[in-house]
């Protein structure tokens, strides 16, 4: 298989790059780290300029890479593919104290499979090899039967964790990786292949203001991670969780936060949330973003996390904002599925997807 140079010019690093293969995995394989988040051309978060070089753009979604965007030299990275010799320009921050790990592959064997929540599979995942992230990144889960492609799932479990994954999946009604395998030929014992670490959406340890993190759906999954994390590290940030689905069937691991309330009474704070069911003890009856809004009176020197759907990400946005909380403490992972690229899905004109 050819191969071609792919130059980074703000990092002045170089990485080898075959003609299959993208851009930005060739530079995470590599330790050489740039900004993403869906891996599969939606979101638009890995745009990068080509100032030398010619690459092919593959299925980017139209809506994230533009027609305009792809004449001026632009593109995106995580479906990108070079065709020559490639120079690149990135919008790479350095943050102070955040140590990026390289992808890797592995493989596992499911361990454990459960319905844990209305069409919500919880599966536990044992790797050959101990996996290095930072707590809310997520994982490539190859699908069976066919050529290399893949779904993202968020890992739920602390960095801590490192030889033992545990996923939170929805059904997602005619999806491949959900009602054509996982819910439906999966099974303990079955061997599966991964790779992994990615994304940007993580915790910041190193910023002591109090926490509040906003799931929807099995978006709680990497919030789940990062409480973890913030108690075993004895970091000491205050946590405010919510969660927010649509009825009481939709909720998982409702024992587990209580729990863990109950014995951090002053750091851990746990905030179910129905949006269609009323009456339910110990849960809030409401969207997340009302409650939230009927909570706080300011969310002024608070960093937030929201996880979860595009509207209920943007409307996380709005409430945060109001309540005086701004994008440079906002961090967000919205969860598209492939009917985004063909859509654009909801964007935010405010910040990036982090």
């Amino acid at each position: 298989m050819t191969t071609h140079t792919i130059r980074i010019e703000s990092l002045d690093a170089e990485v080898e790059c075959r003609e299959d293969q993208n851009i930005l995995d060739a530079c995470l394989r590599n330790g050489v780290w740039l900004p993403h988040a869906c891996t599969h051309g939606t979101c638009g978060t890995c745009k990068v300029d080509v100032l030398e070089g010619d690459v092919d753009h593959q299925d980017a979604s139209e809506f994230a890479l533009m027609e305009y965007e792809r004449n001026e030299g632009k593109t995106l990275v995580c479906v990108a593919t070079p065709e020559s010799d490639v120079v690149i320009d990135a919008d790479v921050e350095a943050e102070e104290g955040v140590v990026m790990h390289p992808v890797r592959d592995y493989k596992g064997v499911v361990s454990a499979l459960e319905d844990c929540a209305r069409e919500t599979k919880r599966i536990t995942i044992d790797l050959d090899n101990p996996i290095e992230f930072n707590a809310g990144q997520y994982v490539q889960v190859t699908l069976p039967n066919t050529d290399g492609e893949f779904r993202s799932w968020s890992m739920a479990n602390s960095p801590k964790d490192a030889s033992q994954i545990e996923l939170a999946v929805r059904r997602t009604p005619g999806g491949k990786g959900t009602d054509g395998w996982i819910f439906k030929d999966l099974k303990v014992g079955d061997e599966v292949t991964i790779a992994g670490p990615y994304g940007r959406f993580f915790v910041r340890t190193a910023k002591e203001k109090p926490i509040i993190m906003i799931g929807g759906g099995t978006g709680l999954s990497p919030l789940k991670s990062m409480v973890k994390h913030v108690i075993e590290e004895e970091t000491g940030q205050v946590m405010h969780l919510y969660h927010g689905v649509r009825g009481a069937d939709d909720l998982y691991d409702v024992d587990y936060f209580r729990q863990l309330q109950d014995e951090y009474e002053d750091q851990f704070f746990y905030h179910p949330c129905l949006s269609e069911e009323d009456g339910v003890e110990g849960t809030s009856y409401g969207l997340v973003t009302d409650v939230i809004d009927d909570d706080f009176k300011t969310l002024r020197g608070m960093v937030a996390y929201i996880c979860g759907p595009p509207p209920m990400v943007e409307a996380s946005l709005k409430m945060l904002m109001k309540k005086r909380l701004f994008p440079r403490d906002t961090y967000r992972e919205d969860f598209f599925d492939s009917s985004d690229k063909e859509t654009g899905g909801t964007r935010s004109p405010l910040m990036r997807t982090n």
